[in-house]
């Protein structure tokens, strides 16, 4: 089926992967016009199951096939170095969270729904970088494979973003949309930058494996869990995570 795809250059099958989850992103956010008022249970649903989703395709797609080339440290060091990177960047760049409110430095001038953004670009980061490398990598197979996990993920993560952007009142139905698309639009040249590092310079894929599995773990742990946990509905945000960990368990299977 992707038999035409084998002798496409890295960094083009980046570009071709950024596209696709950025694409199934906005699937996502638009369906916020069909869908406008999900209930808190239901996003809480949707968010877990990206958070399993993100947390198996770490492992599977990213950390054991970078030890698998190229050893345990570079990829240890590349996981500890994406986590770093994503901290400073919560740190510093100024966001805002529906829940917890703003974050980073001061950005009293900038209008909320910008701050949302950045706060939801931060997010999506480590997903198009993670894209780009597994499709840069020279496995398809786990290209296509990561690819496929992040964009079915994107969907439900797309609409649960234009959905608080809505409720938090940043616009109607269609600009919630728009709000949930611009957010994800980071994924398309992340995933370029992913598969053309890993092109020009090849022993850097493990490296760029374990940074780009560092920076999911990371948006993961302080970001998807802590906001699915924050109003007793963790239950059904676990079992939303479980899903999403069996599916993307289903994906490395068949598509091995």
């Amino acid at each position: 089926m992707f038999a035409w795809a084998e002798g496409l250059a890295p960094w083009l099958l980046g570009l071709i992967g950024g596209l696709a989850i950025t694409f199934l992103n906005t699937v996502g956010a638009l369906s916020v016009v069909l869908w406008p008022k999900p209930s808190p249970r239901v996003l809480n649903v949707m968010l877990g199951f990206a958070a399993g989703v993100m947390l198996t395709a770490s492992f599977t797609s990213l950390i054991l096939p970078g030890i698998a080339e190229g050893g345990l440290l570079p990829v240890t060091v590349g996981l500890v170095l994406g986590a770093i990177f994503l901290s400073a960047a919560d740190l510093l760049v100024p966001h805002l969270h529906l829940e917890r409110g703003r974050e980073g430095v001061h950005g009293g001038r900038i209008r909320a729904v910008w701050l949302f953004i950045l706060a939801i670009t931060l997010h999506n980061m480590p997903e198009g970088l993670a894209v780009g490398v597994g499709m840069g990598s020279g496995n398809l197979a786990r290209g296509l494979q990561l690819a496929l996990a992040i964009g079915l993920q994107n969907i439900p993560e797309g609409l649960a973003v234009a959905a608080s952007a809505l409720s938090a009142g940043l616009g109607n139905t269609f600009y919630a949309g728009v709000v949930g698309i611009r957010a994800g639009l980071v994924e398309i040249p992340l995933a370029l930058v992913g598969a053309l590092a890993v092109e020009v310079a090849r022993p850097l894929l493990p490296y760029a494996m374990g940074f780009a599995a560092g920076a999911m773990l990371y948006v993961i742990s302080d970001e998807i869990i802590p906001e699915t946990h924050r109003q007793g509905r963790e239950r059904l945000a676990t079992w939303g995570f479980l899903v999403g960990a069996v599916v993307m368990l289903v994906l490395d299977v068949a598509l091995a």
